[in-house]
């Protein structure tokens, strides 16, 4: 979900809490990417579960003022210095943790992190805003983390539609965000039915989600 200001927040919210369990935020400060989005002070329905994914460069900053408010955070790899002090960081906030990689950051970077995560997030376009043009070549770290564990929660983010989840889910992703074709629907439970239609069985992770966000 990218809103720029509460009342396209809320409009969005309105339209889409029906029909999801959970909700990817997507907080952007103008510098880690060059949007901005959720850059002011949530106010999230209950009854959802969230999960924040920070393209920022005051990862700590903002886990220290909005941590309790979401379920799971997913930080950049790429915005931090100590990836493990990040995590302990999420940890002490009782919530789950994930890396987020960009296209050109390789899973042996996050190797050494990946007994501490729930999850993985792998960038499937370049962050930073909605409808980017989605590079199957990043699906070879989908494969690559599904191989180092085979029970690791992977989530594909960016271009995810009805002509390539299916391409991720046999790379081996079980976490799908499909913000962007979603939003863009005229039908979102005819569109997130067929999304969930086209994932088959393939993937060594049987639990499979898609979810709104961007």
């Amino acid at each position: 979900m990218i809103a720029r200001s509460k009342e396209e927040f809320r409009g969005i919210i309105s339209k889409v809490e029906d029909d999801f369990s959970m909700l990817q935020l997507d907080v952007m400060d103008g510098e880690f990417v060059k949007d901005k989005s959720l850059d002011f002070d949530l106010e999230l329905p209950k009854g959802l579960k969230y999960e924040a994914h920070l393209m920022v460069r005051d990862v700590a900053g903002w886990i220290e003022k909005h941590g309790l408010e979401v379920d799971r955070i997913v930080f950049h790899f790429e915005a931090v210095e100590d990836a493990r002090e990040i995590i302990k960081l999420i940890r002490d906030k009782g919530k789950e943790v994930g890396i987020a990689i960009n296209p050109l950051t390789e899973v042996s970077e996050i190797k050494p992190y990946l007994e501490l995560l729930d999850m993985v997030l792998v960038m499937t376009v370049e962050p930073g805003s909605y409808g980017g043009k989605f590079l199957s070549e990043t699906l070879r770290k989908v494969e690559t983390l599904r191989k180092l564990n085979p029970d690791m929660d992977i989530e594909v983010d960016g271009g995810i539609n009805d002509e390539t989840i299916a391409l991720a889910d046999v790379a081996g992703a079980n976490l799908f965000i499909a913000g962007s074709y979603l939003q863009k629907s005229k039908n979102i439970k005819r569109s997130l039915t067929l999304l969930e239609s086209l994932l088959g069985n393939v993937g060594k992770k049987t639990h499979k989600e898609v979810n709104n966000g961007s």
